[in-house]
C-alpha cells in the first residue's frame, strides 16, 4: 500500500507525531471546546488554526535547514518543533 514511499525512521517518527497531534487535538476539542484568541499572530485563531500554521512553519524551517546547511537534519527538526510549540503557546 505504501510501497511508493521510502520509509525511514525519521519519516515514520514525523508522521506518527502528526497523527498523535491530530488525535490529541480531537480529544481536546471534544473535552474543552476551543475559543478564538489573538496572540502573536495578526489574526484571531483557534487551536486547530495554530496547529496548522505551526506545522507549515515547522515544514518550512526543515526545508530551509536542509537547503541552507549541511548540519544534522535533527537540529532542523528540533528547531521546527520549537517553532511549532511557540505558535501553539503564544500564537
Amino acid at each position: 500500500m505504501f510501497d511508493w514511499m521510502y520509509w525511514t525512521t525519521p519519516v515514520a517518527i514525523f508522521f506518527t507525531g502528526v497523527l498523535l497531534m491530530l488525535v490529541g487535538m480531537t480529544v481536546l476539542e471534544l473535552r474543552v471546546p476551543t475559543v478564538m484568541r489573538k496572540g502573536l499572530l495578526p489574526i484571531a485563531t483557534t487551536r486547530g488554526d495554530r496547529l496548522f500554521i505551526g506545522l507549515l512553519l515547522a515544514a518550512y524551517v526543515n526545508l530551509a535547514w536542509s537547503g541552507l546547511t549541511d548540519a544534522s537534519p535533527w537540529i532542523g527538526a528540533g528547531l521546527g518543533f520549537l517553532m511549532l510549540a511557540a505558535v501553539m503557546r503564544w500564537g
